[in-house]
């Protein structure tokens, strides 16, 4: 008898379903939900680095991209016999005692406090500054070895610090607080007794520091010297935690009502999109697995025997079982890829929507029809000019850390700069030197790993930059010196998160035969050009010189204040 698994990823600005045949990996149906108070940009400071997300625009995603696919696919609801959610992360949001978000209580339904702190937020710098300085000086456990041995403002930690003192209202009206993974498998499965649920490795293991080496998360002892508030929140957090092949429990009556399916499907353990995406994409021993959108996520997979007790410095975090059961999952990536270049296009896009789309010259549909074009043609036209630039030509240097540096080293209060402009500086010229940037910012993780000793002897992309734009990925290819694979799979994180459903569900006895099975093929492959390596290597050196300047500055700013 066939049966399906869903798997359902929540992105940064939509979240989409897949249902997947068990039996061959055939996608027989997918939905797109973008999230409407996000869209509108509600809870939001960019200038302040503050972004929320109202947990509403997740739940009603949820329900219509599931019930879509059901629709559309036209399978028997008793056949589909897992779930499994993917999610963005750190993403942390405050609970009541049941587990409901306190953002759907009437009190809190605008503050932004209370809603999701989505992973880009970097509100709590000053946190995780506090964080690290305790944990290097304290006198007891390196709590932060197993995450690079530096916290980062994005983490589970120094978002609810940040809170906690922000806004005391939300901080006595939450009981405790889930990561946006646990959350949306706890509501699946209908539950409100926290204190049984079973929270996500991957989400615990890589931003709350969680390990078993200590024996679960930080001591009282810890974190009651950062804030008391912290010390009380541990005893109504978690000690264990479950890794994605396993069952968090069934689909809740009202859930199955809501879905139009039953309870005797089997909702898995919660996880992060990027270790999601790296199973949908076959990941294996010596692979990295680039998840590239508007940030990056870099994931590898280690045997203990390989890794042994060694720590990588810088990274995102090394966890057991948060990718592959059995398996250690190395964790890093930038904290803008795609946010960079989106980032460039609307600098550019200024004129437009000030005076072009709002002059009376033109009417509404011809302003209408402009838009559209020019919003199909402007990435593109920029790659084709800035292509067709000799590396020998004089081109600006850039830094990718237009939303801080995720790794190595994980330094949220860096900034982007841009050097070497001249009067011929054109837009194509900014733009070649901006996707260098992105893919020299990759050649710090690859050589971090290296010099680490972990060894890397392939590289798969995934995400919407690796399909859509030959040109990033062969300058990548030509920076990084390898060759890489490019993952067919448009929902490489969903497909990823419904292999782990299947495995949940029985239909598969572990994650390997599944994804083996199950994941996606690849349609394309990039060689380094040899030509180019050369000019590359100057442009490089030019891209270290230039991070060397700014990280000095800022660190010479800090000292003076």
């Amino acid at each position: 008898m066939k049966s399906y698994v869903i798997g359902l990823d929540y992105g940064t600005d939509s979240v989409r379903a897949v249902l997947i045949n068990t039996g061959d990996g055939a996608e027989l149906a997918k939905a797109v939900y973008l999230y409407p108070r996000w869209k509108a940009k509600k809870f939001c400071e960019p200038a302040a680095n503050q972004f929320r997300q109202h947990p509403l625009d997740h739940i009603e995603g949820l329900e219509n991209t599931i019930k879509e696919v059901i629709k559309n696919s036209k399978v028997d609801p008793k056949l589909v016999k897992g779930i499994c959610v993917d999610t963005t992360g750190s993403s942390p949001i405050p609970v009541d005692s049941k587990g409901e978000p306190l953002s759907l209580q009437e009190k809190f339904k605008e503050n932004p406090n209370a809603m999701m702190v989505l992973w880009k937020d970097h509100t709590a710098i000053q946190e995780a500054n506090e964080i690290n300085a305790l944990a290097a000086n304290w006198g007891g456990e390196e709590y932060t070895k197993y995450e690079g041995g530096i916290y980062s403002s994005e983490w589970f930690w120094a978002k609810i610090l940040h809170i906690a003192r922000e806004d005391q209202e939300v901080k006595n009206a939450a009981f405790s607080w889930m990561e946006h993974c646990d959350l949306m498998t706890f509501i699946l499965c209908g539950s409100s007794d926290l204190a049984s649920f079973k929270r996500s490795r991957c989400a615990a293991g890589h931003k709350a520091m969680w390990h078993e080496e200590w024996g679960g998360l930080p001591s009282k002892e810890f974190l009651r010297q950062l804030d008391p508030y912290l010390a009380e929140l541990r005893d109504r957090l978690y000690e264990k935690t479950y890794t994605s092949n396993e069952v968090a429990g069934n689909l809740s009556e009202e859930w199955a009502q809501r879905l139009g399916l039953t309870t005797d499907t089997v909702i898995a353990v919660g996880t992060f999109d990027a270790h999601a995406g790296a199973i949908g994409a076959k990941i294996e021993e010596y692979a990295l697995v680039r998840v590239m959108g508007t940030s990056t996520c870099d994931i590898i997979v280690s045997s203990k025997e390989v890794i042994g007790t060694n720590t990588v410095r810088g990274i995102c975090g090394q966890v057991d079982g948060s990718v592959i059961p059995g398996l250690i999952g190395l964790e890093a990536g930038q904290s803008a890829f795609g946010d960079l270049l989106a980032w460039f296009k609307d600098v550019l896009s200024w004129p437009l929507d000030n005076l072009v789309y709002t002059s009376d010259v033109l009417s509404d549909a011809q302003k209408s029809q402009l838009r559209e074009e020019i919003e199909q043609n402007f990435i593109k036209t920029l790659s084709e000019q800035a292509e067709k630039i000799e590396l020998s030509e004089s081109i600006p240097v850039a830094l990718d850390w237009i939303n801080g540096r995720r790794t190595p080293d994980a330094n949220q209060e860096l900034k982007s700069a841009i050097s070497n402009l001249s009067l011929g500086s054109k837009a194509p010229h900014i733009f070649k030197a901006l996707v260098n940037a992105i893919c020299f910012g990759s050649k710090m993780i690859v050589d971090r790993f290296e010099q680490e000793d972990v060894k890397i002897e392939s590289v798969i992309g995934i995400g919407g930059v690796a399909r859509k734009s030959p040109f990033i990925m062969q300058t990548l290819s030509n920076v990084l010196k390898m060759p890489i694979k490019v993952a067919s799979s448009d929902e490489a994180p969903a497909l990823g998160a419904a292999i782990y459903a299947a495995v949940a569900a029985g239909l598969y006895p572990n994650v390997i035969e599944a994804g083996r099975k199950l994941g996606s093929s690849y349609e394309a492959e990039y060689y380094p050009q040899q030509g180019n390596l050369e000019e590359l290597e100057n442009h490089l050196q030019a891209y270290r010189e230039l991070s060397s300047f700014i990280e000095e500055t800022v660190n010479a700013k800090k000292q003076l204040i």
